[in-house]
């Protein structure tokens, strides 16, 4: 309260965001397996997702034929969306991310509607994640590779330690 305000000019001074600022939502399309997960538990319905299934042949001979659902379009309409996150979090394959980027604004609010070609070049301003904690546990999934690697090279390291 002692000390003078100071006004940041925005257009000339970028502001220093906060890391985990709430900016708009990028698309990592590879991960996307359509399971519409985040358009059902949209509150205000925002994301307009279609697709479609294609069979896949059988993997080996004999095997049967798979079906797997193809991303035909991905919109997230930014004009209804209020920026809660429940789609990044229901995201069960880290499809979905925030990004800093705030600078979208248009002059039509039908240009507001992003879709996936828009969003996965949003993809490109996601910081990376925090580094591990240094001190922290070892995830439980990487420790049972490693230790499933290292038997799987002990047991290559025998037949050859017999053969010599």
């Amino acid at each position: 309260m002692t000390k003078k305000t100071v006004t940041e000019q925005y257009p000339d001074a970028q502001p220093d965001l906060p890391p985990r600022t709430r900016g708009v939502i990028g698309l990592f399309e590879e991960n996307c397996t359509v399971c519409m997960l985040c358009a059902r538990e949209c509150p205000d319905w925002c994301i307009y997702i279609d697709s479609h299934k294609e069979t896949a042949p059988p993997a080996a001979p004999g095997g049967r034929e798979r079906s797997r659902n193809v991303l035909d379009r991905f919109a997230i309409d930014f004009s209804l969306c209020m920026y809660c996150g429940i789609c990044i979090e229901v995201c069960p394959f880290d499809a979905l991310f925030w990004s800093p980027e705030f600078e979208y604004a248009e002059t039509d609010i039908r240009d507001l509607t992003h879709e996936r070609d828009k969003l996965r070049e949003w993809m490109w301003t996601v910081p990376a994640p925090p580094a591990l904690d240094s001190g922290a546990e070892e995830p439980k999934e990487i420790a049972a590779a490693r230790k499933t690697a290292e038997k799987l090279a002990a047991a290559q390291a025998e037949p050859q330690e017999g053969k010599s």
